[in-house]
């Protein structure tokens, strides 16, 4: 089996224990890392993906495929930052104000890192403030809110209120997801976009930013 079709399968599989030997294997061959990226990470997530959101695969599956890509990321990130490879696009990620779930937004953030995106995690209990302080700092392509309560979706309107009131809203795209929201909410506020799940969420982020 060629090494990258080797690796990209136990990515899909989830062999946390096989998985980064094969990625050094690859790098050892003389495999390019652009190729271990874009082939095997790359493509394996979006397998992932597609599982997931067809019904195939469940949370626990994607999650262990999602660990198993950054192990093998964690072999590459040494050599991406010594040949200067750029991420597709950059993103800051928080649960919004008053909601401390993580499980959702952990996973689409693996899943955008597989993707080969520059994630930034302002972590849970997001306050409107520290999501332009971010935006500010690490100028990025993509805002994106995550909520799983009817009662802190509201948030998601307030920050971007908030963000428009410091105009940088026009500067990044707003993409929002989680239990209690929907397309119609999303387009209420004003965000760019919507993804009902992990296994969509990427897709949405490259059709939003013009990613192929």
């Amino acid at each position: 089996m060629h090494l990258i079709e080797k690796l990209k399968t136990l990515i899909i599989e989830g062999n946390l224990a096989q998985a980064p030997r094969a990625t050094q294997e690859a790098l050892q061959a003389g495999v390019d890392l652009r190729e271990i990226i874009d082939q095997g990470l790359i493509k394996a997530m979006e397998v992932v993906g597609e599982r997931f959101s067809s019904g195939e695969l469940y949370i626990p599956e994607m999650l262990l495929s999602a660990k198993t890509m950054q192990a093998s990321l964690n072999v590459l990130r040494p050599m991406i930052a010594d040949r200067g490879i750029k991420a597709k696009a950059k993103v800051v990620f928080g649960t919004v104000q008053g909601d401390v779930h993580d499980i959702g937004k952990n996973l689409v953030i693996m899943m955008m890192q597989g993707a080969g995106f520059e994630v930034y995690d302002l972590g849970m209990d997001v306050p409107p403030e520290k999501f332009y302080q971010a935006i500010k700092t690490h100028q990025p392509d993509l805002c994106c809110m995550s909520a799983l309560l009817t009662t802190t979706q509201g948030a998601m309107g307030k920050t971007i209120r908030f963000l428009k009131e410091q105009s940088v809203r026009q500067t990044v795209k707003v993409m929002v997801g989680g239990a209690p929201i929907t397309e119609e909410f999303s387009a209420g506020i004003e965000a760019d976009g919507y993804a009902p799940d992990a296994g969509s969420a990427v897709e949405k982020a490259k059709e939003l930013l013009g990613i192929r």
